[in-house]
C-alpha cells in the first residue's frame, strides 16, 4: 500500500512532466513548422511523458516511500546480557561444586546475590530476564542438575539470539 503523500507527489510529478512535454513540443512545432505541427508535436510528446510516467510510478513512489527506521544495536543491553549468563553460570558452579566442599556457604550466597541483582535490573532486556528468571529457578532447587543445566542452555541461546550484529 503507498502512502498518500507519495502518490500525490507522483501525481504531482507526473502532471508538471506532462505539462512540460506538451508546451515543449509545441514550442518546437512552432519552430519548425507551424500550427499543424506543433499540435501534433506537443500531444506526441505529452502523451509520451504521461506513459513514461506512468510506467515509471512504481519506482517513482519507493523512492518517495520513507525509509525503515533500523532498530539500533543497545550494546549496553548486550553486555547486560552477558553479564547476566556469566554471573548465573558462576551460581551454578557453586550449587553444583565440582568437588565436595569446593564452595563455602557465603560464597555461595554471595554469588546467588549477584546473580538475582544483575537478573532483575531494568536494563536487561525482558526475553533475557526471562530465561534468566527460569535458570535461577531451576538452579535454585539444586537436586536436579540436568534440569538446571538445559535452563541454563536455553539461558545461553536467548543471549546469543538477542544479539544484534550476529
Amino acid at each position: 500500500m503507498t502512502s498518500p503523500l507519495a502518490s500525490r507527489v507522483q501525481l504531482m510529478l507526473t502532471f508538471v512532466l506532462v505539462t512540460c512535454g506538451a508546451v515543449g513540443g509545441a514550442c518546437l512545432g512552432f519552430l519548425l513548422s507551424g500550427r499543424l505541427a506543433a499540435l501534433v508535436l506537443a500531444g506526441t510528446a505529452g502523451l509520451g511523458a504521461g506513459i513514461g510516467a506512468h510506467l515509471s510510478r512504481r519506482q517513482v513512489v519507493a523512492l518517495l516511500r520513507p525509509a525503515p527506521v533500523p532498530t539500533p544495536v543497545d550494546g549496553y543491553a548486550e553486555g547486560l546480557a552477558d553479564a547476566a549468563l556469566l554471573c548465573i553460570a558462576t551460581y551454578q558452579a557453586a550449587v553444583f561444586p565440582l568437588t565436595p566442599d569446593g564452595v563455602t556457604e557465603e560464597e555461595r550466597r554471595a554469588r546467588r546475590h549477584i546473580a538475582y541483582r544483575i537478573s532483575a535490573y531494568e536494563g536487561l532486556p525482558h526475553p533475557v530476564q526471562t530465561s534468566a528468571a527460569a535458570a535461577l529457578e531451576a538452579i535454585d532447587h539444586g537436586g536436579d542438575a540436568e534440569r538446571a543445566e538445559a535452563a541454563m542452555r536455553a539461558l545461553g541461546i536467548t543471549v546469543y539470539d538477542h544479539r544484534g550484529g550476529r
